[in-house]
């Protein structure tokens, strides 16, 4: 029997994405994208993943493919299903995660006559796609059946290629919407071996013109730093170490880069650098050179000793072309390989003397270890020694999401390195409480054991997200910190304001997350002690399904214990310095 033009054109576009490694898929329900969701549910090798509501479907299929580092499909409905979409994609796109979106549309005598569920999808999502295609009407012509599967290839490169992100393909569909998916041959219209588009790209170098600029440079400096800030650079983690020991330089690791946790040496590594540049004496210390790999670090510390050090020389290392400098401090975008950049200027550089530089910043790293490790010996709940606590307790392979806000910032502070490959997560390309939870269930959903540490309005925001772990048997453990409101908020000039700060910052909920864990069949616990946070950890490592485990702190008291941190460091490096000098 032939195949229809339904079942022909989206079974070969749905069947090359699978030719091309596509093998996850997000679906909402709709009528208009029934021919997509029926094609892929009925393909043997793509795994279908049902989410009712779009916005938390995009996040979820976010989270997979932060950690897959492969493109994720999304299909939705027409109307503004795809709307729900958008603050995902915005995520996406920030934060280099490869999606492709794929919406239902009406056809063309459909829009723009006051049809249901018909909007003005024609590049909806703007600036925040690398590539948008509004897809021809279904056809089993030989020459759009090539065409379909070469749209199917070539989104795929394009989520792929240098900074990846994600793409747009708008499908108009008429009725009947119903394919004959379980047709034997559903799948093999135009099929040919190999597949229709195949995409090579190689790794972004410097010339050796380039080189020897950089290499002439680096010889007037004594004083750098090397900055790793958020990124997926992991194959880099060894050739940065070996740049920075034949540099001389210390390593300022932001907790989302690859380098805090694994079992390589840290010994050059500055995981306490945002306490540390708190400190007068610290920030004073001026750098001849930076060298930053990945984004800008979550440390508000650091973002102001470079905006004081406005005349040191900026390296910013890209393997695409972002301008990842919200400092505008100039300097020299150089976009290359994050490895093969610190392989070629390692193999170039001359034997540099012992640097008393280095050896200071390593001295006021292990003061400030010190002084956190005491700090975090306290038996108040405070917010910083949920991450102290959660380096001791994590199994090994642990994936640790964070949401944004004052979680992203205690695990910067409180986490420290660590010896187990603990993988640290987070949104942290708009840096949104939109969908946190949601983003996380999907990391979850490649198999990772998976702890997510939240405040209460980002919880409150992605209470949706919650199903996940019911309808597709999800683990993980959720560490609830409520602060009752947004506790960032207080360690901000608007806290001196305290006629309209509740109402319009602070803004306490007043929810019982106990009720709304309990409404998706979750576990809930609420902790007093540590010893109870302890137990109620490892008993949720151990256990699946969905277990929340919520702290009740006191936002005034929070930021009072931060501040103390902060002084007992600095009052240490402030004694260090006076027996340095002398």
């Amino acid at each position: 029997m032939t195949l229809d033009s339904l079942t022909a054109y989206v079974g070969a576009f749905v069947d090359e994405l699978n030719r091309v490694e596509v093998r996850d898929v997000v679906i909402s329900p709709g009528s208009r994208s029934t021919p997509l969701a029926l094609m892929f549910a009925q393909h043997p090798d793509i795994k279908v993943w049902l989410s009712v509501d779009e916005r938390s479907a995009a996040f979820f299929a976010l989270g997979i493919a932060k950690v897959e580092k492969k493109p994720v499909a999304l299909v939705c409905t027409s109307g503004t299903a795809a709307a729900n979409y958008y603050p995902a994609i915005v995520e996406a796109y920030e934060s280099h995660v490869p999606l492709l979106v794929l919406t239902a549309d009406r056809p063309h005598e459909l829009r723009d006559v006051g049809a249901p569920q018909a909007i003005d999808q024609i590049g909806m999502f703007g600036k925040y796609v690398k590539w948008f295609h509004e897809m021809a009407l279904p056809d089993n012509d030989p020459k759009l059946i090539q065409y379909v599967r070469t749209k199917a290839a070539r989104s795929a490169a394009i989520a792929m290629n240098e900074k990846r992100g994600p793409v747009h393909l708008n499908f108009p569909f008429r009725e009947p919407l119903v394919p004959n998916y379980q047709h034997e041959q559903a799948f093999d219209a135009g099929k040919k071996d190999p597949s229709y588009l195949s995409f090579t790209t190689g790794i972004r170098d410097l010339s050796d013109g380039d080189y020897d600029i950089l290499i002439d440079q680096l010889k007037e400096f004594d004083n750098g730093l090397i900055v790793c800030g958020p990124g997926q650079y992991e194959a880099a983690i060894s050739s940065i170490k070996e740049l920075a020991a034949v540099l001389k330089f210390p390593v300022l690791a932001d907790p989302l880069s690859p380098l805090r946790s694994g079992s390589h040496a840290k010994d050059t590594i500055i995981e306490n650098y945002d306490a540390i540049l708190k400190s007068e004496i610290v920030r004073e210390w001026t750098p001849d050179v930076i060298i930053r790999f990945g984004a800008m670090p979550v440390s508000k510390s650091y973002l102001q000793y470079v905006q004081k050090h406005k005349d040191c020389t900026y390296w910013t290392i890209d393997e695409g072309e972002g301008w990842r400098d919200p400092t505008h401090s100039g300097g020299r975008m150089i976009y290359a390989e994050p490895a093969q950049f610190s392989r070629q200027i390692t193999s170039r550089i001359e034997n540099r003397k012992p640097s008393h530089w280095k050896d200071r910043w390593k001295a006021v790293n292990e003061l400030a270890m010190r002084e956190r490790d005491a700090f975090v010996e306290t038996d108040q709940l405070f917010e910083g020694k949920v991450f102290s606590e959660l380096n001791r307790l994590l199994p090994d392979g642990t994936a640790l999401f964070v949401g944004n806000s004052m979680p992203i910032r205690d695990l910067d502070s409180f986490f420290g390195k660590t010896d187990k490959e603990i993988e640290a997560l987070a949104n942290r390309g708009a840096n949104g409480i939109d969908g946190v939870i949601s983003t996380a269930f999907g990391v979850a959903a490649t198999g990772r054991r998976t702890v997510l540490v939240i405040g209460d309005l980002s919880f409150y925001h992605d209470m949706n997200g919650l199903l996940a772990s019911k309808l597709h048997k999800l683990n993980m453990t959720i560490i609830l910190v409520n602060n009752s409101g947004g506790g960032i908020f207080s360690f901000l000039p608007q806290a001196e304001h305290p006629d309209h700060f509740e109402d319009l910052f602070g803004t306490p909920t007043g929810i019982s997350f106990r009720d709304a864990t309990r409404t998706y069949g979750g576990n809930y616990q609420l902790v007093e002690s540590w010893g109870a946070f302890d137990e109620a950890c490892s008993m949720s490592f151990e256990s699946g399904g969905l277990d929340v485990i919520e702290l009740q702190t006191e936002r005034g008291q929070n930021v009072q214990l931060h501040r103390e941190y902060w002084k007992n460091v600095s009052e240490a490096i402030e004694k260090w310095a006076d027996i340095d000098e002398n």
